[in-house]
């Protein structure tokens, strides 16, 4: 099985190949050399990769993950935010997952399955 890193920079070289600008989405804090730690002010649940579509602007959210990952609670509050305002995003799990999500804009795609299993 593929890892989420080896399954994202695959996305990465192949989105940016099909007239898209995509970028990494660093989340967290990370304690600094000194010892201050830094925050890099993304708000918690944010996607992994973001970017936006050349042929009309459209803007993107890819949260990443292998075959059996699932999205955490706050990933999945950001869903629900996104999917209000009808943003194109979704859970992709392999470079076809990306691009299906992107040239179809498809909001929400992969969170439904995830909704259904809790409830099963």
């Amino acid at each position: 099985m593929k890892s989420e890193h080896e399954i994202q920079s695959a996305i990465m070289v192949a989105v940016s190949q099909h007239q898209c600008t995509i970028f990494r989405s660093n989340v967290g804090k990370v304690k600094t050399a000194d010892g201050r730690w830094f925050d890099t002010g993304l708000p918690k649940g944010h996607p992994d990769l973001y970017g936006f579509k050349w042929s009309n602007g459209k803007v993107f959210y890819l949260e990443i993950k292998n075959a059996k990952g699932r999205p955490r609670a706050d990933q999945i509050q950001f869903h629900k935010m996104l999917a209000g305002h009808h943003i194109i995003h979704g859970i992709a799990r392999s470079v076809d997952d990306a691009l299906k999500i992107i040239d179809e804009e498809l909001v929400g795609y992969g969170f439904k399955e995830v909704n259904d299993e809790k409830s099963n």
